[in-house]
């Protein structure tokens, strides 16, 4: 799968285009323990993607109550093999509420230490090639955190770091306290979610929404060369196979030209979906996070078309249900 145009393919190897979001593994959010048929199901689905060129595999401490993990730490421990195949990213950050405390976001060098020493047991691994912090803790003091990173890359835990869920003023605030560049920034990008183009357009446009994502951003991991993720960026389905017949006009009517592209690039429909995320200059790395390995195969069909500039235009128009500015 073709990836040199991806920032992190001068960071990390393997590494890919496209990246497998693991959040669907492990069975329920509930507190039972992982199966033998969640861990076939784990085996089953990182085989998809290794089929389909997909190295780069996404989790988080909180996915599925930390099952997510484990689950996959299982595969690693049956099959150590594919530790040399792949790349291993996780994040950490938002805490569950407890008998102590409440629901929050914490940066906190104590937790971010316990996080990734957690996240290498359960995942039977003793280096994470990315670790990202989930979501802004407005209580983040970015010295703390720039100590706490340093000592995770000496050590040999983490090898890069990155953000989620950040707008560039968060990023440039915590990138002044750190000795390393961040290498990721992963946000709500798709077809359903399109504020991270919006805002870049509608600005100064009197009747026009605004657009809550935070200009500059884009620009501000290309300048840096962030590689920007996009998580939700199937939309779940909204555009390549979910019944929209109950939706806004402007979904049906995308829904439907998604469709006709796929048959016109002869690509899956979830290759269309993916594939406008992937023309855009910014050179995003979608996130998928279907664990059925016939979507996964239809995923990867992405890597292989570039949408031409009219197609893309098309796409974006009817997913926004109206004329531009």
């Amino acid at each position: 799968m073709p990836h040199s145009r991806y920032p992190l393919s001068k960071l990390i190897s393997p590494n890919s285009s496209i990246v497998f979001g693991c959040m669907g593994l492990g069975g329920s959010w509930e507190s039972n323990q992982i199966s033998a048929e969640d861990i076939q199901h784990a085996h089953l689905a990182v085989d998809a993607a290794l089929d389909a060129g997909i190295t780069l595999f996404d989790h988080a401490d909180i996915y599925s109550r930390g099952k997510a993990e484990k689950v996959f730490g299982e595969v690693l421990k049956q099959r150590p093999e594919l530790r040399e195949k792949i790349s291993i990213q996780s994040k950490c950050g938002i805490r569950f509420p407890d008998e102590h405390n409440p629901q929050q976001y914490d940066f906190s060098p104590e937790w971010i230490l316990q996080s990734v020493d957690n996240s290498l047991k359960q995942l039977n691994t003793e280096q994470l090639e990315i670790l990202l912090l989930h979501r802004p803790d407005p209580l983040m003091e970015p010295e703390l955190v720039a100590e706490i990173f340093d000592k995770l890359q000496s050590s040999g835990k983490v090898k890069h770091f990155g953000v989620s869920n950040m707008q560039h003023h968060q990023m440039a605030f915590l990138q002044a306290s750190l000795s390393e560049p961040l290498v990721v920034n992963q946000v709500e990008l798709s077809l359903s979610h399109l504020a991270f183009i919006e805002e870049g357009v509608t600005t100064g446009n009197s009747g026009e929404t605004l657009a809550n994502y935070g200009a500059g951003t884009l620009e501000y991991c290309q300048l840096n060369n962030i590689q920007l993720q996009s998580w939700g960026s199937l939309s779940q389905g909204l555009f390549s196979g979910a019944d929209v017949s109950n939706q806004p006009q402007h979904i049906q009517q995308t829904a439907k030209l998604v469709a006709k592209l796929a048959a016109e690039y002869q690509v899956s429909k979830e290759a269309i979906v993916l594939a406008w995320l992937m023309r855009h200059p910014a050179k995003i790395q979608p996130v998928i996070g279907t664990t059925n390995p016939s979507r996964i195969k239809n995923c990867a069909q992405a890597a292989n078309i570039q949408l031409t500039r009219s197609h893309w235009y098309e796409l974006w128009l009817a997913a926004r249900g109206k004329q531009l500015p």
